[in-house]
């Protein structure tokens, strides 16, 4: 459970956005949508690897 202290006097809209903030930092709606669909393991595996490789390649550009 998310727990978000609201002064007296503060913006409400203030104490969303830090509602917003801290569940995005739990991954719930990451974890949603990653669970909405089975993806075998070799996919997966070979997911990272692509993603891997690509920030690798960004890297060494950005190195030259």
């Amino acid at each position: 459970m998310i727990i978000v202290p609201v002064k007296d006097g503060e913006n409400i809209e203030r104490a969303l956005k830090k509602f917003k903030r801290k569940f995005e930092k739990t991954g719930a709606v990451r974890e949603m949508r990653a669970r909405k669909e089975f993806k075998k393991p070799s996919v997966l595996k070979r997911l990272a690897k692509e993603k891997a490789i690509y920030v690798q390649h960004l890297r060494l550009e950005e190195d030259q």
